[in-house]
């Protein structure tokens, strides 16, 4: 299959995914969004109050600042793509939890394997999490690593920088590493292996609480 037919079953299966009690207080999934043909992925942690309004990532102060981020190594959203770990929002930003992101593997998988990027940058730690153990943000952000033949980027949470100002040109400076790293990438990049389906889990009922709309932990 095309990447794009795959990134479009994707959101279709999120939109009516109840494999995680988060659908329960979902309005709409956020599957992800951009150029399914992109050299680049960023991975954020999950969906917030206005993503989880609008059904895209990054819509918010956050996403405005990696609209500049992008900016400034030559980048648009139309030239990445952009998801999460999770797909839907977890009540009031909490974290996600073991059986939240579990539940969504199958899908972020797919979609890591039909765009097949050279690079893959993690944003927060919830993402990093997902590529490297036992890793700490605040000692490795910024540098490359290996993963399952993929070169991964982690670095911290654009929202981490509007939340602690000390942070920003440090993220800015992590930003502007990526062009380097996607043409050291190519050399090692390897066909995409598309997981063609994902087993059903019914989640138990849950009660929704979607009180604030503040981001997820970030640190």
């Amino acid at each position: 299959m095309k990447p794009e037919a795959v990134l479009g079953e994707v959101a279709e299966q999120t939109a009516a995914c109840t494999r995680c009690k988060l659908h329960f207080s979902r309005k709409k999934a956020v599957p992800g969004s951009g150029n399914p043909h992109s050299e680049i992925l960023f991975i954020g942690e999950g969906p917030g109050f206005h993503e989880n309004q609008q059904g895209l990532p990054f819509v918010g102060q956050a996403g405005k600042f990696l609209d500049e981020l992008l900016a400034s190594i030559n980048f648009t959203r139309e030239d990445v793509f952009i998801t999460n770990v999770v797909k839907c929002r977890p009540p009031s930003n909490r974290d996600p939890e073991p059986e939240e992101l579990e539940a969504c593997r199958p899908y972020l998988e797919r979609q890591i394997a039909a765009i097949n990027p050279a690079v893959i940058v993690t944003l927060g730690r919830f993402s990093m999490g997902y590529f490297i153990s036992n890793g700490k943000i605040s000692s490795i952000h910024g540098r490359s690593y290996q993963s399952n033949g993929r070169m991964v980027i982690p670095m911290y949470h654009p929202a981490a920088a509007l939340h602690q100002p000390s942070l920003r040109s440090v993220v800015q400076a992590d930003f502007l590493k990526i062009p380097e790293l996607i043409e050291k990438s190519k050399e090692n990049r390897h066909e995409p292996r598309v997981v063609d389906e994902i087993e059903e889990v019914v989640a138990e009922e849950a009660p929704i609480d979607d009180k604030g709309a503040e981001q997820l932990s970030l640190f």
